[in-house]
């Protein structure tokens, strides 16, 4: 209990964090044709900041299952390799259907956090570290959800921007210190340019964003190779 209550407090700044980010996918989520209960379902089932609005829009333009799937493979196939990576940290008593469970909310702060800690992680820990980001996730999207479809349209389309600017706030920090970084985010984002706007060149958001995301981190890995003493 008292590793749980640890694991509870030193998740509750990302629980609040996520409130607000929530709260924005939730009034998108009603904008986009939704019901309250249908967009809390999706936060409760997915808890990914990125890859829920990105497969909100296909689900708004029906996109192929397909298409849907591909997209959510690129943008999150990342946790799997966090995963793996908090893995070596688990103590023996995580077993299997402990360590699924965990995965479900091994998101980017919540790794961060559980891999910042001294020694091997037990099962207490890691499942009152989740609690609150989930918790907050899921009650920020019911309120924002809620929110949408109350709050006048020009309120909540001013609201629902708050996500991009989230995204703008994550990626500005580490761009500043890396170059790579820096060049793949410019270099996604000019490709997403160029197929929106270039006659010809057009595609559907969701294979635009597979093609941007690999294309750029293709080209930033053949620039900027990490050598083998830097790994």
């Amino acid at each position: 209990m008292k590793d749980y209550q640890r694991g509870l407090k030193d998740g509750v700044a990302i629980g609040l964090g996520y409130l607000s980010v929530a709260f924005s996918f939730g009034i998108n989520a009603v904008s986009g044709g939704l019901t309250v209960l249908q967009a809390l379902l999706i936060s409760m089932c997915n808890v990914t900041s990125a890859g829920q609005l990105a497969g909100l829009d296909l689900m708004v333009k029906l996109a192929p299952l397909a298409e849907m799937a591909l997209v959510q493979l690129t943008i999150n196939i990342r946790y799997s390799l966090m995963s793996i990576s908090l893995s070596q940290k688990l103590a023996p008593e995580v077993t299997t259907p402990h360590r699924m469970a965990i995965a479900f909310v091994n998101t980017d702060e919540v790794f961060a956090v559980a891999s910042a800690q001294p020694g091997l992680l037990g099962r207490g820990y890691l499942y009152g570290l989740i609690t609150m980001p989930f918790a907050g996730w899921a009650l920020g999207t019911l309120l924002g959800a809620a929110a949408g479809e109350i709050l006048p349209g020009f309120l909540t389309r001013a609201l629902g921007i708050m996500i991009y600017a989230m995204f703008i706030a994550i990626v500005l920090p580490p761009a500043k210190k890396s170059k790579p970084i820096r060049f793949v985010a410019l270099a996604a984002g000019a490709l997403s340019v160029l197929f929106y706007y270039m006659p010809g060149l057009h595609l559907s958001s969701g294979l635009s964003i597979i093609v941007c995301a690999v294309a750029a981190a293709a080209l930033g890995a053949w620039l900027f190779p990490v050598r083998e003493a830097e790994g």
